[in-house]
């Protein structure tokens, strides 16, 4: 299965409303590198329906869609039987999940509502939302192309940010109005939460499981259900993520950080991280 990457997007359009492998803008559905054969997100992509209509399946649920209409797909989902009327057009944005992170780290309300996203992947804003949205969309590309700014890269994050939050507030609301979750749904909120308080000391999912009171199989159908992904794979990505940060944008030694995220050893670390990643923690830190 072909997944779609930010590299392989910018081929479509070139380096001009791009950052790097990190931000990628379409201003036309038809730019977007998307087919009828079922493809992996390998970052996260959000997108507004300006006119027509659209379907396409995420994680094999049909999913359709029509003007206003913002769609979200988180990494790791599988998309496929895209389909656009001749009248549909609107625009897309594609974040690598380090940047995507970056945005919305410290922010704990966000991340847990575009998780929401995974069982809603489509909802409607109102025409006043969407003429928001589209100042949001345009600025950031008028920022993404002034190549000669200093503080590009942190100018189009803070503005993705704002613009996030005002899309994750409309989730939020769409989360209220509809408070009935199913029973995996609910252990997949729970479970989350407990990740992220807990991924730097604990990856086990049995203890995971004690905490919730179910048994790790139940605990591993509920997650898989919900989010495709098993508990291991969660926990791996809090974790990974969280090295990848702390490499990023600290001083600490590899040793250090590997004591921070209680590894036995810098080597575990090193030997874990690449593969998860595909390259040594030192490697990524000077990349």
């Amino acid at each position: 299965m072909t997944d779609i990457t930010i590299p392989h997007a910018k081929k479509t359009i070139g380096d001009n409303t791009s950052i790097g492998d990190d931000l990628v803008l379409f201003s036309s559905f038809e730019e977007v590198p998307l087919s009828s054969e079922p493809r992996k997100m390998s970052c996260f992509f959000v997108a507004l329906c300006l006119g027509g209509s659209a379907q396409y399946t995420v994680d094999t649920k049909e999913q359709r869609v029509h003007q206003n209409d913002v769609i979200i797909v988180n990494d790791g989902q599988v998309i496929g039987e895209y389909m656009l009327s001749p009248d549909c057009h609107g625009v897309v944005m594609m974040a690598s999940n380090n940047f995507f992170a970056e945005v919305i780290k410290e922010v704990h309300e966000m991340s847990q509502l575009f998780l929401f996203a995974y069982s809603n992947p489509v909802f409607n804003l109102t025409e006043e939302k969407v003429k928001t949205f589209m100042e949001y969309f345009n600025l950031i590309k008028e920022k993404v192309n002034e190549h000669g700014h200093h503080f590009r890269n942190e100018l189009a994050m803070s503005l993705l940010k704002a613009m996030l939050y005002d899309i994750a507030n409309e989730i939020y609301q769409l989360k209220n109005s509809n408070p009935k979750r199913t029973r995996a749904e609910a252990i997949f909120n729970t479970f989350i939460n407990l990740v992220k308080d807990n991924f730097r000391h604990e990856r086990r999912v049995g203890w995971y499981g004690e905490q919730m009171c179910i048994t790790p199989k139940y605990l591993s159908e509920s997650v898989k259900q919900v989010s495709k992904r098993t508990p291991n794979e969660w926990i791996d990505y809090y974790v990974t993520l969280e090295i990848r940060v702390l490499l990023k944008n600290t001083t600490m030694s590899i040793k250090e950080i590997a004591q921070t995220l209680s590894f036995p050893n810098q080597s575990f670390l090193g030997k874990y991280f690449k593969e998860h990643v595909g390259m040594s923690p030192t490697a990524y830190r000077k990349s």
